[in-house]
């Protein structure tokens, strides 16, 4: 909310006719209206996804307040995502804001019983604690950052216990895929770190759209 947008260049605010999504940005011909200086395509990218994002929560939920929370979660999701693979950190005000949130919504049982939510923000949380403290004794690295528990406890208050196994099991699939495909392909140092938070994120995403589909193929599978 604070500080208002503005052109991380030269500071210029923008103007509100210049900040919608999308538009604004096939409009201003990707630069600035003041300096001129390039301004990302991730910009449109980030929004056109949110609004992709957003219409499917509105073909899946009926109006009320489940689509409204998840709405609110989905934003949250991105918003780190995008923080995380620029700074290599989750907010606490975020993380456990959305963890707040969760176990909130499920005192009323919106998308859990509150029973599940509470085992699923403490086992997300000590879950990857323990993962993280088994590959520091072994390696003497940090595998991962305190962010990310935050982030799997946060998840688990909102979809139980239930969820965290599938959201574990995706993230790391898909976050070892990237990675090992970014060493190969785009020849990146393997040392550098991979923001974890992304794939967390899509994961979270992807089991609170289509939980219970994923589930049932599986077991009809094996």
């Amino acid at each position: 909310v604070t500080p208002a947008s503005h052109c991380p260049s030269c500071s210029a605010p923008v103007k509100p006719w210049m900040n919608i999504p999308v538009i604004s940005w096939i409009f201003l011909r990707g630069k600035c209206a003041s300096c001129g200086t390039r301004i990302g395509l991730r910009y449109p990218l980030v929004e056109i996804a949110t609004a992709l994002m957003s219409g499917l929560l509105l073909l899946k939920f009926e109006w009320g307040w489940p689509l409204l929370a998840m709405l609110v979660f989905t934003w949250l999701l991105i918003t780190m995502s995008v923080i995380d693979i620029d700074h290599k950190i989750l907010p606490d005000t975020l993380t456990l804001g959305l963890l707040w949130l969760g176990l909130l919504l499920n005192t009323q049982g919106m998308f859990t019983d509150l029973q599940s939510a509470v085992l699923g923000a403490a086992l997300g949380y000590g879950v990857l604690w323990g993962f993280f403290w088994v590959f520091k004794l072994l390696t003497g690295k940090d595998g991962m950052g305190y962010g990310d528990f935050k982030l799997l406890a946060a998840l688990g208050a909102w979809f139980g216990f239930q969820s965290l196994l599938t959201i574990i099991i995706m993230s790391s699939v898909v976050g070892a895929v990237v990675g090992i495909a970014g060493v190969i392909v785009l020849g990146r140092d393997r040392q550098v770190p991979i923001p974890f938070g992304p794939y967390l994120a899509m994961a979270g995403w992807i089991v609170a759209m289509w939980g219970n589909e994923i589930t049932q193929w599986y077991f009809s599978v094996i």
